[in-house]
């Protein structure tokens, strides 16, 4: 069963503006899957196999000759040599949509096309599914267990067991991509920086606090950070930039792509588990921060989030900032609307005193309607 996705169009059209189309994302997301259906004429070509990958390795050149054009080379990043070699050939072809290019381990694939390709590649990023592309088969489950299994293509549509598809994707994480960015020795306390970090998704990033709990350098905190982030596993969501006079916090927050891997590395294993979990609130948040990001990349647009919160803790959970206009969104895992709901986006909104301010409430209840000038929204909705 192939289940369409939202970003489809954008990589089209990337394919017919740049000779090179680099589809990113983390691993399991669909990235080959998708590119194989969009792209049923070209070649397909893994350096995964390592019998492609010495003959890439020893002749670059002849690669090329064998795989001149509408080719897929998956996982390219494994060999560095052939970026340079790219250059030179698809300058020389004169062509859009010649090679469309996969990899999972983003840090270093960015590295080389940075070298290498600037100016001649169109990017997209590939996250797990958005609730929108697998809504008419996930109608009747409930947000927990939405939450609790995680929304990776090849769990849903193969139905993998949510402990083992988790565990084994972790184990598949640190093997085939930490481990060439992160000395050996390390990998199990990365493991236990996976777990702190897990239990404060959706909360402000603390790099004290994280060193301190894992017995590791503020430096070896941000390398860590900076490998997660570059493999979509987190995200960082910075503060909202404007002061209003009132002093904010100016570190950013950190969510998880995946409320499903969350869930995992905190020891869920059940959805009964999840219903009273004392972070379900962040989990929530995660999952519709989650949505909002794939839905931007998948439409290739360049919408920034932030949030926002003053020294006070009064906070707004995500704004964004298009053609002068402020959106400001609350979000919480209620299923019932209560009047407190509402005090953060107002005392923003005098703050501001800007006319051109939407206000957002998403919750988990049924109904979405207006309400003392507040749109509020099922999250199923946004």
């Amino acid at each position: 069963m192939y289940i369409t996705r939202k970003i489809e169009k954008e990589i089209k059209t990337l394919a017919q503006e740049f000779p090179i189309v680099v589809l990113m994302g983390p691993r399991q997301s669909g990235k080959t899957t998708l590119v194989k259906r969009l792209f049923k004429k070209y070649q397909y070509v893994s350096l995964e196999d390592t019998r492609v990958r010495q003959m890439a390795q020893d002749d670059p050149e002849g690669f090329f000759q064998k795989y001149s054009s509408q080719v897929i080379i998956d996982e390219m990043q494994r060999v560095p040599e052939l970026f340079s070699y790219l250059q030179t050939h698809s300058d020389d072809l004169n062509k859009t949509g010649q090679f469309i290019i996969t990899g999972s381990q983003n840090y270093l694939l960015m590295e080389n096309i940075t070298q290498s390709l600037a100016g001649r590649v169109g990017l997209a990023t590939l996250l797990p599914f958005a609730y929108e592309e697998i809504e008419k088969f996930s109608k009747n489950e409930d947000t927990d267990t939405l939450l609790f299994e995680g929304f990776y293509p090849r769990k849903k549509v193969q139905k993998i067991r949510t402990p083992q598809f988790y565990s084994a994707y972790v184990r598949t994480y640190l093997e085939r991509d930490v481990r060439d960015l992160v000395n050996i020795k390390d990998v199990d306390n990365f493991v236990k920086f996976m777990t702190v970090l897990a239990g404060r998704t959706g909360q402000i990033l603390k790099i004290t606090e994280l060193a301190n709990e894992c017995e590791i350098s503020r430096e070896t905190v941000n390398r860590w950070l900076n490998i997660l982030e570059t493999s979509f596993i987190v995200y960082r969501l910075r503060p909202y930039h404007k002061n209003y006079k009132k002093q904010i916090i100016k570190a950013p927050k950190i969510f998880f792509y995946d409320t499903g891997l969350v869930c995992h590395l905190l020891g869920i294993t059940t959805v009964e588990q999840l219903k009273n979990f004392y972070l379900k609130g962040s989990l929530f948040e995660t999952l519709v921060v989650s949505e909002f990001l794939k839905n931007n990349f998948n439409m290739g647009s360049f919408i920034k989030f932030f949030y926002w919160r003053d020294k006070s803790g009064k906070e707004i959970d995500l704004i964004t900032e298009e053609n002068l206009t402020i959106t400001t969104m609350e979000i919480k895992s209620a299923k019932s609307v209560r009047s407190e709901f509402f005090k953060n986006l107002d005392y923003f909104a005098r703050q501001a005193g800007n006319n051109k301010l939407i206000k957002k409430l998403i919750y988990d209840g049924r109904e979405s309607y207006k309400s003392q000038g507040v749109q509020i929204l099922n999250w199923r909705e946004i």
